[in-house]
């Protein structure tokens, strides 16, 4: 975690905390991409090896991280059951902006300004020694990370927070 006034790239930080953590992360520069689809076929890999790294609002205006693979979706009920709470929803941008320091599209539990309590769905670590990519803390950048690694460095509860995308 870094302070809340600290201004510099998103990458730095991320890597900071990373290496802190003893976290190892491989960062990949890539274009933007218009969807989900297009960044896994730019950096290579299944939609689902991408983490969306969701930042979530409680009703008591403190956040929460939910990790959940590329393919899949946030189960509102599933995760309400795990946290505890009866709302959550996802926040505005300049308010998800606010709490973590990172934009839509490059937010990362990584270097986020205030450590919130992070949830990682079960199906990203249910295959041993999984690579997953996720947000870097900038545009234009992906970060290449272990998911067991990752959710041990964030102390992170692994739990079914998960459905499958609701066909278009």
């Amino acid at each position: 975690m870094v302070s809340g006034d600290d201004v510099r790239p998103g990458r730095e930080r991320v890597a900071e905390d990373a290496a802190a953590r003893g976290l190892q992360v491989e960062f990949v520069e890539r274009m933007r991409a218009g969807s989900l689809e297009e960044a896994a076929s730019i950096l290579g890999i299944a939609p689902a090896d991408i983490l969306k790294s969701l930042v979530v609002k409680r009703s008591d205006g403190t956040f929460l991280f939910a990790l959940v693979p590329g393919d899949r979706q946030i189960s509102w009920p599933k995760l309400r059951a795990v946290v505890g709470v009866n709302k959550l929803r996802l926040p505005a941008p300049e308010v998800a902006l606010a709490a973590t320091g990172y934009e839509r599209g490059t937010i990362t539990p990584l270097g986020s300004t205030t450590a919130w309590p992070v949830y990682v769905d079960a199906a990203v670590v249910a295959t041993p020694g999984r690579r997953v990519s996720m947000g870097a803390g900038e545009h234009g950048y992906s970060l290449f990370v272990s998911a067991s690694e990752l959710v041990a460095a964030l102390s992170a509860t692994v739990a079914d927070i998960s459905e499958p995308v609701a066909p278009r």
